[in-house]
């Protein structure tokens, strides 16, 4: 399996996961509604390929009120309903009972930390294996990989980009110094 940038370099005609590549895997981001975005993204990818998600993007942004923490953290039983007969997401009990208790925690975390963002800047710089544990304390349905690609695709985490890939500049220049 190639590496995704040169996966990416070598597939010009996968405009899905080249667009992905070249303007949103691997750059920070500060919104939590943009990190609950992608944390959920990754949740709904488990087993599946990186391309479904992908192309159901816009369909998880409308299901979910656009990835609005307190909306979806209010979600109750006829949403649950709504959201597993919607074809145009993942329809997977546990993976929307997942965005929904992941919302809940977020919003409880708002109250030490101020967003989700400011949890993660007060536990950077981790070693991947402690980021595994941190996030298997705090939050459901996210194991070791999840968390990895979560965190690398948010710009946690290193190796998003080879460092000989047109993109890797770029993203360095848009880290702030505490965080590359």
């Amino acid at each position: 399996m190639l590496p995704y940038c040169d996966y990416c370099i070598q597939h010009p005609e996968d405009t899905f996961n080249s667009e992905y590549h070249a303007t949103q895997y691997g750059f920070p981001l500060q919104a939590d509604s943009a990190l609950f975005e992608r944390l959920m993204f990754e949740i709904n990818q488990a087993g599946l390929s990186w391309i479904t998600i992908l192309k159901k993007a816009d369909n998880f942004r409308r299901a979910y009120d656009g990835f609005d923490i307190d909306r979806v953290a209010g979600y109750g039983e006829a949403d649950r309903v709504r959201l597993l007969s919607d074809p145009g997401i993942i329809r997977n009990r546990l993976k929307v009972n997942a965005a929904i208790e992941n919302a809940r925690r977020i919003q409880a975390l708002r109250s030490e930390f101020g967003s989700f963002g400011g949890w993660l800047d007060a536990h950077h710089p981790l070693p991947k294996a402690e980021w595994v544990k941190l996030f298997k304390k705090n939050f459901v349905f996210t194991g070791g990989e999840i968390v990895g690609e979560f965190l690398m695709s948010v710009g946690y985490l290193p190796g998003a980009h080879d460092p000989s890939c047109p993109v890797y500049a770029r993203i360095d220049a848009l880290n702030p110094p505490w965080r590359r």
